[in-house]
């Protein structure tokens, strides 16, 4: 793709239509990329397409044009309550960019309804509009789509709808399959009509992917498309205007590294990645308070009714930095995105390369950079092999001024600050902790006390990775943290009255039997039971005999067992108490009741 353009739009072996052309001509795009060239002709002659591009290659327009000229060749126009066409993808944002491509098109072929069907919203105003406006070509996410389905008592009975489908598109498949839609995309699969034409579109192949075209494509062709030049031997998977680049520094001086960064690039337009939603928050925080004069925004998965404002609004800005997670790492085409920065790297090998894919798109230059610690540094020669990706090192920047002195005040005025930076610290640990390559990324090798002032704690959390651990350079400070106030007075104010409600019911519980809380209700329950059941046999009648069995439950879990399972007595021995007297037997129950 060195040159991108494949000819024009005229040359394809099909001829497309008057208003597709207008449409095309409207949008900019005189010529068409590789992919395009490749998947249109065999989509549009009835067959089922599994596309493999590297991101940022076209792929939407690939499936955009041949379902409208699928759909204008119907011999039977499709009335309002059919769906002729429906395209899945992963994540809101994605769904909400292709419906925008889409009108684009729909607007010259007024007949077509379209519809878009994400989380976030009421499905009963989903429903209401669908019955109202029709959806002949639907854009859903997953989820809602498969409730839809199984909405037949709310008025819309979508399975009969899409009888009348022509097209099904899976778009970023092995996104869907990575976030764990596997079954709902069964369940809805299991609904449409096996006569259909199907395409799965992607960036990288997996196993999965793999399995998802032999269950849902019929005779797939399969078309992969390569980055043309010097490393089209290599099959390299990003595209070649990206310069791709990694910085090694400690991690008490990585976050310096990154504001010292975008304060000098503060007029271009930047993504920058961190690994979980915790993060996004604090640090999203913090560099608002650091990076002046500069439009920061913050997006992450747990966003629920923001997401598609913050998502439109960034798309919109000339320069600026989006903080996110990688719900914004596949398939999303923000216009002139400069740097893509990776403050951590991401769980997958495959994430790294859609990450990298929002900047240089279409043809357009771009950078990237990845933070490593210098521990991480392998990672570099792992996915110059693993995902064909070549990089080159940025050296440290220098005369960095050191901002985690302020972020550690702005955690000390205000105690939503101290939190966020608590739980931040938190989950970026057990992020850690799950990572993919963790031959590379090694929990037990992480510097804790260098991590934690990365983060400008002031004191370590209690968590499991942390117990028994001691962090010598890590210096927490010299006030109690309870004492921190927040900075909003109704916050602030509720959290006083918990205090006070707690303080009463410990002055209220002194001297009282401690309730242990910090068990399992199942495990309570349980002992509970094997009390009762103890003091159950202890009251049988002295005479009675106890049955063989009935033994061995009732010493199943006693010191006895136990001593014998460790080889402290014999065989011969064991067995001679067993058939000792009831006293004996007694004496084995106390000594387990008071365990």
């Amino acid at each position: 793709m060195e040159g991108v353009t494949e000819g024009r739009w005229e040359c394809l072996p099909v001829t497309l239509s008057p208003g597709v052309l207008q449409t095309l001509r409207e949008l900019g795009f005189p010529h068409m990329t590789p992919v395009q060239s490749a998947t249109i002709p065999l989509f549009m002659n009835n067959k089922d397409v599994a596309a493999e591009a590297v991101t940022g290659s076209g792929k939407t327009l690939a499936f955009v044009i041949p379902i409208l000229e699928i759909l204008l060749r119907r011999e039977e126009k499709l009335k309002k309550m059919q769906v002729g066409a429906i395209v899945i993808t992963p994540t809101r944002e994605l769904a909400v960019q292709i419906d925008e491509v889409l009108s684009h098109f729909t607007k010259h072929f007024p007949q077509f309804s379209q519809i878009l069907l994400i989380g976030g919203r009421n499905p009963i105003e989903d429903i209401e509009k669908f019955k109202e406006h029709g959806g002949n070509i639907i854009i859903a996410t997953p989820g809602r789509l498969e409730d839809l389905f199984r909405r037949k008592a709310d008025g819309l009975d979508l399975a009969s709808c899409v009888k009348s489908l022509d097209v099904l598109v899976l778009d970023e498949a092995d996104r869907l399959l990575d976030m764990g839609f596997e079954a709902s995309l069964n369940t809805i699969l299991d609904f449409l009509p096996k006569q259909r034409r199907t395409g799965l579109f992607s960036a990288t192949q997996t196993q999965e992917v793999e399995n998802l075209v032999r269950a849902g494509l019929r005779n797939p062709v399969r078309i992969s498309v390569k980055e043309k030049g010097v490393a089209a031997s290599s099959t390299q998977k990003t595209p070649t205007r990206l310069e791709n680049y990694y910085m090694i520094c400690k991690a008490d001086e990585k976050f310096n590294q990154l504001v010292h960064f975008l304060r000098r690039h503060k007029q271009e337009k930047h993504l920058v990645f961190f690994s979980t939603c915790a993060c996004v928050e604090y640090y999203g925080k913090a560099l608002e308070s650091l990076v002046k004069n500069v439009k920061i925004m913050c997006i992450h998965g747990k966003m629920k009714h923001k997401r598609n404002k913050i998502f439109t609004e960034f798309r919109k800005l000339p320069s600026g930095i989006l903080v996110c997670t990688d719900v914004m790492a596949r398939g999303i085409d923000i216009p002139e995105v400069n740097w893509v920065l990776q403050y951590d790297p991401p769980s997958s090998a495959s994430a790294f390369v859609h990450r990298c894919g929002r900047t240089a798109r279409i043809g357009h230059l771009g950078s990237a950079l990845v933070f490593l610690l210098p521990m991480e540094e392998s990672y570099v020669n792992f996915l110059s092999i693993n995902q064909k990706c070549p990089m080159q090192e940025m050296k440290p920047l220098k005369n960095v001024v050191d901002v985690l002195p302020k972020l550690k005040s702005l955690a000390l005025a205000d105690r939503a600050m101290f939190e966020k930076g608590m739980k931040a610290f938190v989950s970026c640990v057990q992020a850690y902790a799950k990572h993919e390559c963790n031959l590379i990324f090694r929990i037990k090798d992480l510097d804790f006390a260098s991590f934690a002032r990365g983060f400008a704690l002031l004191r370590m959390p209690k968590m499991p990775e942390l117990k028994g651990k001691c962090f010598s350079d890590f210096v927490p400070v010299s006030i109690d943290t309870d004492s921190i106030p927040f900075k909003d007075k109704n916050r602030e104010k509720q959290r006083q009255k918990l205090l006070e409600q707690q303080r009463k019911e410990r002055q209220e519980n002194e001297g009282k039997r401690k309730f242990i809380r910090n068990k399992a209700w199942s495990k309570q329950k349980a002992k509970k039971e094997k009390k009762k059941k103890i003091t159950t046999k202890r009251r049988r009648d002295e005479g009675s005999d106890i049955e063989d069995e009935e033994m061995e439950e009732l010493l199943n879990d006693t010191r006895l067992l136990k001593r014998l399972k460790k080889g402290k007595i014999s065989e011969e021995e064991f067995e001679k108490r067993l058939l000792s007297s009831e006293r004996k037997v007694k004496a084995v129950v106390d000594s387990e009741s008071e365990d």
